[in-house]
């Protein structure tokens, strides 16, 4: 018996109950369906009485979830599926993501085309794309403190009120140079169009295997945005007498304390997406960030009455 899951949003009332009805409907079809919120995936933020909520990578799953999954369907938007796929990404389940939400860059398709897509599905009449994500730690006297899967990017920022901030940053085998600024940014392909873009660096298009270093607000004209390959771990010392604050696609984090380091690299797990038809990533920045929109025409003459 084929067997698929289904992530849902469970705070948008909408999600609740088309993830109802989906699981009806294939389970008509006689697969065996597992049903889980996209809360799982949300590792939530440290406090200063608890600096530290750390669930290891590979427990994230919810159950049922396993290497036996054909693929998981997401209700959702953007942050649903980053959480999912911190969810499925260790078994390697492919994800099928259905915008419910607003801005859905990373979804597949819409609500008012499910049915079509629950076909393709069904006769397995699709593609997956792979897709880079990162292995964040946090260590702690070389003590593995925290960790986290990571599909758009790491944020190493001060907190409010705090100065300036000082990061050594040692990319691969190569020398370690010095960053002044607000924080900094470790974004993959798919992140490069969402907090990277805007701090200022370049859209990557997903299929070049690289990370980016954004530097925010930085003290200086000459620090910009460097891409360089996934090859490459990257270490980061916050050289600070303040605690920072690091962040995780937006929905997970935890202090850094200046003793400790935060180690990034190419995660071993990629994001699997389905692709009921083939991937434009041109389309879609055009589509949903208006790039490469063609100027309206001017007018050759004027003729005045």
């Amino acid at each position: 018996m084929p067997k698929i899951g289904i992530i849902y949003n469970d705070i948008k009332p909408v999600a609740c109950r088309i993830a109802e009805e989906l699981n009806e409907k294939i389970a008509g079809y006689g697969w065996e369906v597992h049903l889980a919120t996209g809360m799982g995936g949300i590792l939530g933020y440290s406090k200063p009485n608890r600096p530290m909520c750390h669930t290891p990578i590979a427990s994230l799953a919810p159950t049922g979830f396993d290497e036996d999954m054909a693929l998981a369907v997401v209700l959702g938007g953007d942050g649903t599926v980053l959480a999912a796929f911190r969810q499925v990404a260790p078994h390697g389940i492919p994800l099928l993501a259905i915008n419910t939400g607003h801005m859905g860059f990373l979804t597949e398709t819409y609500l008012n085309q499910l049915p079509q897509a629950i076909e393709a599905i069904l006769a397995q009449d699709y593609d997956i794309e792979e897709r880079l994500m990162l292995t964040v730690q946090l260590f702690q006297k070389d003590v593995l403190a925290w960790e986290a899967l990571c599909l758009n990017e790491m944020v190493l920022h001060r907190e409010p009120l705090t100065s300036m901030c000082h990061f050594e940053v040692e990319v691969g085998r190569h020398a370690p140079v010095d960053i002044a600024a607000d924080g900094i940014i470790l974004s993959t392909p798919t992140g490069s169009t969402a907090y990277a873009l805007s701090a200022g660096g370049p859209v990557i298009t997903p299929d070049v295997a690289v990370m980016q270093l954004v530097p925010i607000c930085p003290h200086s004209l000459a620090s910009r945005a460097l891409v360089f390959s996934a090859t490459e771990p990257v270490t980061i010392y916050a050289a600070n007498p303040d605690r920072l604050v690091m962040v995780v696609d937006g929905n997970a984090g935890c202090y850094v304390c200046p003793e400790d380091r935060v180690r990034v690299q190419r995660s071993p797990y990629p994001a699997k997406f389905v692709r009921l038809k083939p991937p434009e990533f041109f389309h879609v920045l055009r589509e949903k960030l208006g790039w490469g929109l063609p100027h309206v025409a001017k007018p050759t003459s004027v003729e005045l009455p």
